[in-house]
């Protein structure tokens, strides 16, 4: 089991370690660890999240997230979109920004230093409506039950985690703009834009997100009438609702990884070192996803999916800080996953509690 879900992973380990050894010998090979690493735990929690959604999905689409999806999360996300971000920013074209990368590292890590605030906001405002939206809806089982009772009796206001997503932002660029006239006014300039890349990030998650809980609802309509024997097109809607939830995955994967892509280059600014490190901690995310729905992790840990969305929020409001203060990549991941351990941890009493509870009845009866 361990072989055949971790096997590509394997695999791509083994391959980007030995390019890496090629391409800039044993120090490159230590670089390339360090990023996999680095990517992995700060990514644990995207894991757990991602596998709530997958395991709704047949095993089709499970391939295709492994496949398609590792594609899109390795070349896309750890080699593309810094490039892209470099070229955007800097107002030239994809070949100029290339080269920037292999040729002038330090004015291309630059350039992607001073993109950074839309960045965090995009990915903020993404992954904070995701924590929000979890934490405002009602749920049978509580793991914090002093604190999401009130806010599930809050989350009743419609449209609440929207309102405050957008107070948020407000707030983070009227700062931003704040501050940066009192120091000279350098990114004054900039609190405009990151007011609208916080605004795509909400956008983004309300189109992705709508449309793939409409999908998923529908799906859920057709099998509901293919149960009462009104066979319709239960298969197309099926592949609709799984596009649209791998669209959400792959959103949601690209929202994680800005603080990968940024942390990097507090380690190296090679952006081959860079992709081969990220893309092999991606690959080890996808796997332990996968891991995770076919171990049936999530329904024996019940918790764990709440520790994982708070690890979502903590991550939201440190992109959000980010965008005006360094915090160190460090901090980031071990919130993550300390907030996971928790809920594991709380996940395990919650088991062996039920256990026990189960045992004294039929103990009285033996007696």
């Amino acid at each position: 089991m361990i072989l055949k879900t971790f096997g590509w992973s394997f695999a791509v380990t083994a391959l980007g370690l030995t390019a890496a050894v090629f391409y800039d010998g044993w120090t490159a090979l230590g670089v390339v660890a360090i990023l996999a690493i680095l990517e992995i735990s700060l990514s644990f929690d995207n894991a757990v999240v991602n596998a709530g959604i997958l395991k709704k999905m047949n095993a089709f689409w499970q391939k295709i997230f492994l496949t398609v999806g590792v594609l899109i999360a390795v070349f896309g996300m750890r080699l593309v979109f810094p490039v892209v971000i470099v070229a955007i920013s800097a107002k030239m074209g994809p070949v100029e920004a290339v080269d920037l990368a292999l040729n002038n590292k330090d004015r291309y890590q630059q350039l992607v230093t001073d993109a950074h605030p839309s960045i965090a906001a995009f990915g903020g405002m993404f992954l904070l409506m995701i924590f929000l939206d979890f934490i405002f809806e009602d749920r049978d089982i509580k793991w914090l039950g002093w604190l999401e009772r009130p806010l599930a009796k809050l989350g009743k206001i419609d449209m609440l985690s929207v309102c405050i997503a957008l107070i948020v932002l407000l707030a983070t660029a009227f700062t931003f703009a704040t501050h940066a006239h009192q120091h000279g006014g350098t990114h004054a300039d900039k609190a405009e834009t990151v007011l609208i890349s916080g605004v795509a990030g909400l956008v983004t998650y309300l189109v992705v997100g709508g449309l793939s809980s409409f999908f998923e609802n529908r799906l859920d309509e057709e099998e509901e009438a293919e149960r009462t024997g009104k066979q319709q097109s239960a298969v197309l809607l099926a592949g609709r609702a799984a596009f649209f939830m791998f669209l959400y995955l792959e959103v949601l994967d690209a929202s994680f990884s800005f603080d990968g892509v940024i942390g990097a280059f507090a380690i190296t600014n090679d952006i081959v070192l860079m992709a081969l490190g990220l893309g092999t901690g991606a690959m080890y995310v996808r796997s332990l996803t996968v891991y995770l729905v076919r171990q049936g992790t999530l329904d024996d840990y019940v918790y764990l999916e709440h520790g994982a969305h708070y690890a979502i929020g903590a991550l939201a409001v440190i992109l959000m800080v980010t965008i005006q203060y360094q915090i160190n990549e460090i901090i980031t991941g071990l919130l993550g996953v300390v907030l996971i351990t928790w809920s594991f941890i709380s996940s395990v009493r919650r088991n062996r509690a039920l256990a026990a509870a189960e045992e004294r009845p039929l103990e009285r009866l033996s007696s």
